[in-house]
């Protein structure tokens, strides 16, 4: 493995994490020479003669020559950039980074570039060998910047900067288990928000759980785990507001009723749609505030839509959707319309670039990037009269096609559950079904990292309120809208004391240690520090003219890293790592989630332990998987499975166990799907026999669509948000997006001889009784390899009966993600069944000309 490298010389594996300073560059060329001779001869400015040492010329507008930035390179994936310093061949940036690492590499790169309104020009390369770096010590100093250089006369360009190596070995934070930090409960470093104790987290699965669903999980204290219901939750915590009501979503369709099949009162007496419920909150003097993604395809502004239309298409693919109102479908303007006159500020968020780019490509960006935090807000009961802030993230918008129960039907109840709900993209002229079935992740957040989703929506609310006119007030701040909770002495709130906002005692058992993390950069929020010490400080990443928070990718990096026996992930998407590709490693798919959990599983079987990774996704992207777009994610995602088996098998080869150990044994992938036997469907006139609709309705089944953005390690600790495992998600400036990472220190392994079997466990179990049907004994320790055959033969037997010409029932929804894995761990496609059932589209998909920042 530590030889696999596209790079000269001879290549390690670093495997840990970079402290990196960037100082200071001297004597750099004049990048933009020939701008100035320009100048020069409209003025008749003649030239001087300068020291790069000395500038004599403090005023550096009166000069025209190289903006510099550097960037560090690994294996040619960025890792890492400072700001743009304007006009100078001697810049100053003193920055520094910690960079989480996991590339094999002959060298570090420094590549000092132009910024250029044409684009970047690289100017040179300073490098240091990987093997003064491994050993871990501090290297320091002047490095040479090696390029194409005209001017004789002129001192060789130089960087300054110092680099420190530490290996993951040398780190204790990932020694004692993701959930254990000890004394230190330091939670993910170097992140903006700290981790919070005294919490409390409800986690749910789908919109909606009924009573009957009910699979016996014991836990610890003689419990049996209780499933929570999410949408039933959110709506009952709306209707009991007081004071605020804040939501931010990819999505909101007013029409929607978010309880259907309640045990329980609904509020007001009658089932109530989102948008109605909101509207009635407003008269009772609640303040309500919705910000959502502005789609831009969703009106014809600057002839924008038609541009994109035309040259685009549906390929904004984190999420998926029709064409009614916009490429996503995100009814947008719908609710912008909705909720005009009626007390309720719903304000349409553009995703905005930096302002440093031309208008063109702002508003380039702006459409082929998102918001996709999905998040409510509002003021709950606390102790006595006060009133506390809770919020619900996750994966669910409150919009069409989300509703959804573990049963997942296709066909039953459509004039009636699903009424006015009907929602697959796949078909989308098809009313009679199947519809899509929609799986996701939620949670609920009580206590004081409840204020920092609070916090997150106003610094993202002041970047997209706008001045607004009226009769009354001749200007007013939109953002006054936010309610003043420090100035209501009754709603608790931790600015001047943490532990007034806990809601448990660290000795409760059922105490809850949460921190939040964020994916989005200062164009998307207001607050961020522009002095580069000072985002420093606050654990902000700056690259170039950008400010970044992306601590979801180090959250997941640093759960993987740390965990002990095995790791369960739900996600809608699955691609990452490309620098280590067998190709296109150019792709820019940077982020490093899939190679840390090869390379979690190769350390295992190098130390002779046991460590199983189960990973659930979409059977296909949202949408027809035979288009373009479609077919190049799953290229994508094939190339990263294709290396992460490639990791695995060469370490089984290395340690003599690859005859009788498979790839496999550590590694699987999985999707869901369904097939519904009752009931009849009626014939879709605009579809011939051989259609994929047809098709569908003929063997009825559809895939269950996995929507999830979650993680669970270990059984003890949980991630869940609006994050998907792409470069699109993770990259911190591309969707902004939000999640939170949490655990209950009583129920961990640290100091703990048995494996914990608290919150997370039971819901850990609760999912896969909703995908496999049933819970067996082996399940209770997944990295056995008792149980990873076992469900292994279980998704084997339920993708037989998914694809069998006969109809009949599943024991469950888990099926084998339809790929061969051969002994040296090379993916391919499984003989005669090469395309997805029905629908069609080549399972490991075909590269395409699409721009890569779009699918990856």
């Amino acid at each position: 493995m530590g030889k696999h490298s596209a790079e000269s010389g001879t290549s390690l594996l670093l495997h840990g994490d970079l402290d990196i300073q960037i100082v200071e560059a001297k004597c750099l060329p004049n990048m933009d020479l020939m701008t100035e001779r320009m100048r020069k001869c409209f003025t008749g400015y003649g030239a001087c003669r300068t020291d790069c040492r000395k500038d004599p010329h403090p005023d550096m507008r009166k000069i025209i020559t190289s903006d510099p930035y550097v960037s560090v390179c690994l294996s040619g994936a960025t890792v890492a950039q400072t700001r743009v310093i304007a006009n100078s061949e001697n810049p100053k940036w003193d920055e520094h980074f910690y960079v989480q690492v996991a590339h094999s590499v002959s060298s570090v790169e420094f590549h000092v570039k132009d910024n250029d309104v044409f684009g970047a020009e690289l100017i040179g390369v300073a490098s240091i060998p990987v093997e003064q770096i491994a050993p871990g010590d501090i290297v320091s100093g002047w490095f040479p910047i090696s390029g194409q250089y005209s001017n004789p006369m002129k001192a060789s360009p130089e960087l300054h900067l110092s680099i420190q190596y530490k290996p993951i070995d040398q780190n204790p934070i990932y020694k004692d288990g993701v959930g254990g930090d000890g004394c230190l409960g330091i939670g993910v470093p170097n992140a903006y928000f700290p981790l919070r104790k005294g919490g409390r987290v409800t986690l749910y699965q789908d919109a909606h759980i009924p009573d009957e669903f009910q699979p016996k999980i014991d836990i610890d204290g003689g419990r049996i785990y209780e499933q929570n219901k999410c949408w039933e939750d959110i709506c009952h915590a709306i209707a009991e507001a007081h004071h605020l009501i804040y939501i931010v979503g990819w999505s909101l369709y007013h029409p929607v009723k978010i309880v259907r099949e309640s045990t329980k009162p609904v509020p007001r007496g009658n089932p109530q749609t989102i948008g109605e419920l909101l509207k009635n909150k407003v008269q009772e003097g609640v303040r309500v505030i919705v910000l959502l993604w502005d789609d831009k395809t969703s009106h014809d502004r600057f002839l924008l839509k038609t541009i994109i239309d035309k040259t685009v298409g549906n390929i904004n693919k984190n999420e998926a959707g029709g064409m009614q109102d916009g490429l996503m479908h995100t009814h947008d303007e719908e609710a912008r319309k909705f909720f005009r006159h009626s007390g309720v500020h719903c304000v349409l968020a553009p995703r905005y670039a930096s302002n440093k780019l031309s208008i063109f490509k702002q508003q380039v960006v702006g459409t082929l990037f998102t918001h996709h935090q999905k998040c409510v807000i509002v003021d709950t009961q606390a102790t006595g009269n006060n009133r506390k802030i809770t919020a619900f993230i996750g994966g669910l918008d409150l919009c069409d096609g989300r509703y959804d129960t573990p049963e997942h039907r296709l066909f039953k109840d459509l004039d009636t559950v699903f009424k006015d709900d009907f929602h697959n993209p796949t078909f989308p002229v098809n009313k009679h079904g199947p519809r899509q079935p929609w799986h996701d992740l939620h949670c609920k957040i009580e206590g004081p990292a409840a204020y920092d989703v609070l916090t997150n929506f106003e610094q993202r609310w002041k970047k997209a309120a706008k001045w607004k006119v009226s009769v009354r007030r001749a200007v007013s701040w939109q953002h006054d809208a936010l309610v003043k909770i420090n100035r209501m002495s009754w709603i608790i709130s931790p600015s001047g004391d943490e532990l007034s906002a806990h809601v448990c005692e660290e000795k409760d058992p059922e105490n809850w240690h949460v921190q939040i993390f964020r994916s989005i950069d200062s164009g998307s929020v207001k607050g961020f520090p522009k002095l580069v010490q000072e985002a420093e400080s606050q654990n902000l990443v700056c690259a170039k003219n950008l400010q970044i928070d992306k601590s979801i990718h180090n959250a997941y990096v640093k759960a993987i890293r740390s965990a002990q026996n095995f790791i369960y992930i739900e996600n809608q998407y699955f691609i990452g790592s490309s620098y280590y590709w067998s190709s296109h490693r150019s792709a820019g798919a940077e982020n490093l989630i899939p190679i840390e959990l090869a390379i979690k599983i190769a350390r295992k079987i190098k130390a002779r332990e046991r460590f199983a990774a189960y990973i659930v996704i979409p059977m296909w992207p949202e949408g027809n998987p035979t288009t373009a777009a479609m077919q190049e994610i799953l290229y994508w995602q094939g190339h990263t499975m294709s290396m992460m088996y490639k990791i695995v098998a060469d370490a089984l080869r290395k340690e003599g166990l690859h005859e009788t150990h498979h790839p496999q044994d550590y590694l699987n992938f999985y999707c869901l799907g369904k097939r519904e036997v009752s009931g009849d469907v009626p014939s879709t006139s605009h579809s011939n026999e051989n259609s994929g609709l047809r098709l569908a309705q003929k063997f009825r089944r559809f895939m269950i669509y996995v929507h999830s953005k979650g993680m669970v390690v270990d059984d003890e600790y949980v991630i869940i948000g609006s994050a998907n495992i792409n470069q699109r998600s993770m990259d911190g400036s591309r969707d902004t997006e939000i999640a939170m990472g949490a655990y209950q220190p009583h129920y961990s392994w640290a100091g703990s001889s048995s494996p914990p079997r608290g919150q997370v466990y039971g819901y850990r179990m609760s999912l896969w009784a909703e995908h496999l049907g049933t819970v067996e004994e082996c399940f209770r320790r997944p990295e056995s390899m008792e149980c990873v055959r076992r469900v292994n033969q279980m998704a084997e037997e339920n993708w037989a009966s998914y694809v069998s010409p006969q109809i009949a029932e599943m024991s469950g929804h888990l099926l084998r993600y339809p790929v061969a894995v051969d002994q040296d761990g090379r993916v391919g496609p499984v003989h005669g069944q090469e395309s997805f059932p029905d629908v069609g589209g080549k399972v490991l998909g075909t590269h395409s000309s699409l721009p890569n920042a779009l699918t990856t």
